[in-house]
């Protein structure tokens, strides 16, 4: 099986990252970019029968810092 994991920001948690991106994509000629905000993806195969419920304990303890981020999961 393969599972799919997007982490991203809380919306009100704050991304400077993402704001220099945006900033520099305007000034190299990007004017339509008005927001970005940047996250992860991980992606994993896993062998055998595992929860979903297993992949969100795996998400919680490690792939994603709960306070400011979220996360989804696609099986």
């Amino acid at each position: 099986m393969k599972a799919k994991i997007y982490v991203t920001l809380k919306s009100a948690v704050l991304d400077p990252q993402g704001q220099a991106v945006a900033k520099t994509l305007g000034r190299m000629g990007y004017p339509e970019v008005t927001s970005v905000r940047i996250g992860k993806y991980i992606e994993m195969e896993i062998n055998g029968d595992v929860t979903r419920e297993r992949i969100e304990t795996m998400c919680e303890k490690l792939l994603a810092n709960t306070v400011i981020e979220q996360y989804r999961i696609e099986l």
